[in-house]
């Protein structure tokens, strides 16, 4: 490799994925790898397993799957040219791999193999995927890269850093890195630090778009040597960034800083003990990587000339960030599982008034209907609050009054209860009927029901199996109730006028299932629940590490009492976008039958 090897044309191709649909999703990789030829790019970078989406789950335990997916990336390679392009897709081989393949001059030049398969959160990849056993290296132009996906380089050491040592002087990294509130930062700091630690440029690529629980934020960046940034793709949209890297530079550091000098002379002249077979794995992730391919892109007259860096689109505040995320949940679900709209039973309340907020951003006013379903016990504000958030979306509404059904239900029941003081059965059937109500437009018109339930809430098992739980989409599954209001006052005000009614916000949060109820008769004031329910179930604090952060015991116990009975429901409710760094579902796994007692 020459330390004059001249500037570097990169695009990062942040791209929306469909799992499973692979003729789309090579159609789009096609697309996207021919814009970035025509804009004079050298390196086109996609995400981590783009060719099959993320993750295909079982869908790896399927052997056509893996080859329908294999011919793709033989037709890609096909029309590849004048450019090399890193694609992520599902090797079959002797076993099965996550893989970067280099596509050049027509075919598939080489292929990477991911080397730490994460099995850890929302992570399952030790279930379909056998390990790399070698860092990477390919030639492009002169300028020496090393090939890594996702958690390769979230590990600290190989294999970035042994690439690093061999002389690469760019460190790319195909990922499908899911979203939770904050992440985007956390990860720019982490490549930063990469880019720092290794004297290399560091080239991230991240999917984008909403998979079923997950939502990818993109996020992609470029960072150099120095740890400064030098480009940035926009958060929670495709979109294909052009950056030009000087190799040059990270040379000319490294002439500066000699503190790799002697780790890399170390790695040139480790022995090798293949009688030893944990000897050998440790040497074969610390010696000089296999160098894959030496490719060469026609120079252009305008080379010289490219100046250093790309586009940085700023970064959301976390309020927005975490709105975004919602929107994009809810958009890929709705749209890649083919419904035509959605409906939402509208009380009044705050959370379904949320959910209507989202619903119309993600999908438009005119694929949304919001059913308002008034009992003897809800209240004019209420119902007069629906009213007006429904029209002020532009969304239609539909009212079904529940009282007759009510009264048939109790009638039909009243043998039955005789003698028994009205409770939580008369609430629950309440929730029922309008679950049935919203569940039989669903089964009529196709229409996807949203719940309107929120984290809190579900937590504690403060919601209706068969009622307000049920749906197809949780949107606030991860959102907790402070957090719903915050979301609310963020959307009015970037607004600029009330699309839900400050009494909305004002009113003391009430299921309306009997009269005068309030929310905080049966749970703890919702900021003392949010606390409690972050240590613990976000968390796993026992009782005593959340009553030292200064929360009271008995509420304590009594909220963590409500949660372990709760899980049950839990493993009952739909689906729901996830924005914590644990969410119920994928992430936050317990037994229902259950004993101990933290």
């Amino acid at each position: 490799m020459s330390s004059q090897a001249g500037p570097l044309r990169v695009a990062l191709a942040q791209m929306n994925a469909a799992v499973g649909d692979i003729a789309g999703n090579s159609t789009k990789i096609g697309e996207l790898t021919e814009r970035a030829r025509g804009q004079g790019v050298d390196l086109v970078v996609f995400p981590e397993l783009a060719l099959s989406g993320y993750p295909p789950e079982d869908l790896l335990l399927k052997s056509g799957f893996l080859d329908v997916a294999g011919a793709a990336l033989e037709e890609l390679a096909r029309a590849t040219r004048g450019i090399v392009a890193l694609i992520g897709f599902p090797e079959r081989a002797d076993d099965v791999y996550n893989s970067a393949a280099v596509l050049a001059d027509g075919r598939v030049t080489a292929v990477y193999r991911k080397m730490f398969l994460p099995n850890y959160g929302v992570f399952d990849e030790q279930r379909y995927f056998q390990a790399g056993t070698r860092p990477a290296l390919i030639d492009v132009n002169g300028t020496l890269l090393g090939l890594t996906i996702c958690e390769d380089i979230w590990e600290p050491g190989p294999p970035a850093t042994v690439e690093a040592l061999a002389g690469a002087q760019v460190i790319v990294n195909l990922s499908a890195s899911p979203y939770h509130a904050g992440k985007g930062i956390e990860r720019e700091h982490m490549m930063t630090q990469r880019a720092r630690d290794n004297v290399a440029t560091v080239v991230f690529c991240n999917m984008v778009g909403g998979q079923d629980e997950l939502v990818f934020d993109g996020h992609s960046v470029v960072v150099d040597q120095d740890g400064e940034l030098l480009a940035r793709s926009p958060q929670f949209d495709e979109s294909l960034t052009l950056c030009t890297i000087d190799p040059g530079a990270v040379a000319a550091k490294r002439l500066q800083d000699a503190r790799h000098r002697a780790a890399a002379r170390r790695s040139r002249e480790r022995p090798r003990d293949d009688a030893d077979p944990e000897a050998y794995a440790t040497a074969l992730r610390e010696e000089p990587p296999a160098m894959l391919a030496r490719l060469h892109v026609a120079a252009r007259e305008t080379d010289a000339d490219l100046e250093v860096g790309g586009p940085k689109v700023p970064v959301m505040e976390r309020i927005e960030e975490v709105y975004a995320a919602l929107v994009t949940g809810l958009r890929d679900y709705v749209d890649k599982n083919g419904f035509e709209r959605v409906v939402v039973a509208l009380s009044g309340g705050v959370d379904s008034a949320l959910v209507a907020l989202v619903a119309a951003d993600a999908l438009g006013a005119d694929r949304l209907t919001c059913v308002a379903m008034p009992s003897r016990y809800s209240s004019r504000g209420t119902q007069s609050d629906a009213r007006a958030i429904a029209g002020s979306l532009g969304a239609d509404l539909v009212e079904l009054p529940i009282e007759g059904p009510f009264d048939a239900f109790d009638g039909l029941l009243s043998d039955q209860f005789a003698g028994r003081e009205p409770d939580v059965a008369e609430e629950n059937l309440q929730a029922r009927i309008r679950g049935t109500l919203v569940m039989a437009l669903s089964n009529k018109f196709g229409w996807l029901v949203l719940t309107t339930g929120n984290k809190s809430e579900l937590s504690v098992g403060y919601a209706t199996l068969y009622g307000d739980m049920a749906g197809g989409f949780a949107v606030l599954k991860d959102v907790f109730k402070g957090t719903v209001y915050r979301l609310v006052r963020w959307r009015n005000e970037r607004e600029g006028r009330e699309l839900v009614p400050a009494s909305v916000l004002e009113r003391p949060p009430s299921a309306e299932l009997r009269h005068d109820q309030r929310d905080d008769e049966s749970l703890p004031p919702y900021d003392l629940l949010d606390a409690i329910l972050a240590g613990y179930v976000e968390q796993d604090l026992d009782t005593a590490q959340l009553v030292r952060q200064g929360l009271d015991r008995e509420e304590v116990e009594r909220v963590i009492r409500m949660v372990d009975r709760a899980e049950y429901k839990r493993r009952q409710a739909p689906p729901g976008i996830r924005i914590s760094t644990k969410a119920f579902g994928r992430d936050r796994r317990l037994p229902i039958t259950n004993r101990f007692r933290g």
